[in-house]
């Protein structure tokens, strides 16, 4: 899992090279500049205006870093620490984060009436770049939708999808990602992990709202991808510091770790995923017009792919061996029809379609992949005879565009980043700590992580929290169907079902990837900010 304006002056009336820096007006007060030390709050600031719906929206951006410590910390041990003069080095140097972030806000709102959102991707070990550059900053990266974007120069737009035009926004680096950096005794296992990671960033949030006097602001999370699971989890985090959101919306979720369809097969009798991934399937091979007697509408197909889904395809997972052969060819039949492949395929893999088998089977007869992310993308297979997709072509297609947009952007519009070095993500899957403590446990569980019990205490502690479910029906690596089983075992009393709406798109994984889906995610997150910012309209 990845890793989930109209310019001053007319020279970016329509498209403009990515080094043009097209939304900055001027540079201003610089205070301590990024290079003089990594560990201390930095913050850079300039003015720009973006174009939402034809309205003009000035705003002032601000670049900056802030410091944060692992849980257990308190400030009183510093004090403790210079008092005692210790010759220790290593007790001088307790884990910390400098986590970095931009911030816009809308000139002349405000504070107390104007909405803000702080949003970032997840990985684990994503930077915030994609949320930043394709989805709700008031620029955006030019990419080729379902194709491998060209190489250099890319070309930043005006975007006409910022979430500006109803909401302040904060985009945040993870730890150790983007210009954010850790360090100290032990910082690894300090802020790699579920519940560090979580505790960091609610730290972050209540910093925030300090430093830029927005206590009493509207306020909301948006997270995508892994990014969901930490949402979720500072949902609870964040009303232990005495914070009740106003909304929190979820882009590709993933709440519940059982229900990833990577590694079933090393997990023999969870058959969840095979059940929540089946849908994506059925989509893909519609969109790529793999299936006969194709139906003209994907939602209506879809529906009846989760009916068997979670009827008689379940059923007969749950028999395991002792599934009957006349019931077993059935079933396998019936699955080829959704999906695409074959019988013979499809019995041979004990009607257990594998993550990354998918993707290279579907199309193996025209020597092609499809994306993991987004399977509308595909690409040329790297080993015909491998069982297993080896690439993402989405990934493959439009990273180069995203690394190279922001880089340009935050060095030349936004003064940040002078002899540091960007990291759009970095390698912490393998060693993330996974264990996480839900709510009424003793300790942290040994196990996959699931942050449905935090929500729902959340949700029943502040009746008043809302909850956007969002994602792409041409996304495996968290499928759509999964957002929706997740929250129908949600455990929160019935009056509380009310609160959550759901949105999914002809897309993938980055909804926004593709122009008219950028469209309708912006007006329905929008309209829900709207719906319950506690505003009078």
């Amino acid at each position: 899992m990845k890793y989930a304006l109209l310019p001053i002056a007319a020279l970016l009336a329509s498209t403009a090279p990515v080094h043009a820096a097209p939304a900055a007006d001027k540079k201003e007060d610089a205070k301590n500049a990024p290079g003089q030390s990594l560990f201390e709050p930095t913050e850079v600031s300039s003015t720009g205006s973006v174009t939402v719906g034809g309205t003009r929206i000035a705003y002032r951006a601000v670049a900056g870093t802030l410091v944060v410590h692992p849980k257990g910390w308190s400030d009183t041990d510093a004090l403790e620490r210079d008092a005692t003069k210790s010759d220790d080095k290593d007790a001088r140097k307790p884990a910390k984060a400098s986590m970095f972030y931009t911030a816009y806000f809308k000139t002349g709102a405000p504070a107390a009436n104007r909405p803000i959102t702080f949003l970032f991707n997840g990985g684990p070990g994503s930077s915030s770049i994609w949320l930043h550059m394709g989805a709700f900053g008031p620029v955006r990266v030019e990419t080729t939708d379902k194709q491998h974007t060209p190489a250099a120069p890319y070309r930043t737009i005006n975007n006409d999808e910022s979430l500006l035009d109803v909401s302040d926004l904060v985009f945040i680096d993870a730890p150790g990602t983007g210009f954010s950096r850790v360090a100290g005794n032990d910082k690894a296992a300090a802020f790699y992990g579920v519940d560090q990671d979580i505790h960091a960033f609610s730290k972050f949030v209540v910093q925030f709202l300090s430093r830029y006097h927005r206590w009493n602001s509207p306020k909301y999370l948006l997270g995508e991808s892994y990014g969901t699971m930490r949402a979720a989890g500072m949902t609870l985090a964040l009303q232990k510091e005495g914070i009740d959101l106003n909304g929190v919306v979820l882009l590709s979720d993933i709440l519940n770790w059982d229900l990833l369809p990577d590694d079933p097969r090393v997990n023999p009798g969870v058959d969840q995923p095979y059940i929540v991934t089946l849908p994506t399937y059925a989509a893909t091979a519609w969109y790529h017009q793999k299936i006969a007697n194709r139906p003209a509408d994907l939602t209506t197909f879809l529906d009846e792919v989760e009916r068997f889904a979670t009827g008689d395809y379940a059923a007969a997972l749950m028999q395991g061996d002792l599934l009957p052969a006349d019931r077993r060819q059935a079933i396998a039949a019936k699955l080829s029809g959704y999906t695409g492949l074959s019988t013979d395929y499809l019995l041979k893999s004990d009607l257990r379609i594998e993550y990354g088998a998918f993707q290279k089977e579907l199309l193996a007869s025209d020597g092609l992949t499809t994306g993991t992310l987004d399977t509308r993308f595909t690409g040329a297979t790297l080993d015909p005879l491998a069982k297993l997709s080896s690439y993402d072509p989405q990934s493959a297609g439009i990273e180069a565009a995203y690394v190279a947009a922001f880089n340009d952007y935050a060095r030349g519009t936004l003064g940040y980043g002078e002899g540091i070095a960007h990291k759009s993500g970095i390698s912490v899957y393998e060693s993330w700590d996974y264990k996480h403590q839900p709510p009424g446990a003793e300790r942290a569980l040994i196990a996959l992580p699931n942050v449905l019990p935090d929500l729902a205490v959340a949700m029943k502690q502040n009746p008043n929290l809302k909850v956007l479910v969002s994602g792409g029906y041409f996304d495996i690596s968290t499928p759509y169907f999964s957002g929706r089983y997740e929250m129908r075992h949600l455990p929160i009393p019935a009056s509380l079902r009310g609160n959550i709406d759901y949105r999914y798109y002809q897309s993938g994984h980055m909804v926004y990837v593709n122009p008219s889906a950028l469209k309708a995610f912006h007006t329905d997150v929008a309209n829900f900010i709207r719906r319950t910012d506690n505003q009078r309209r």
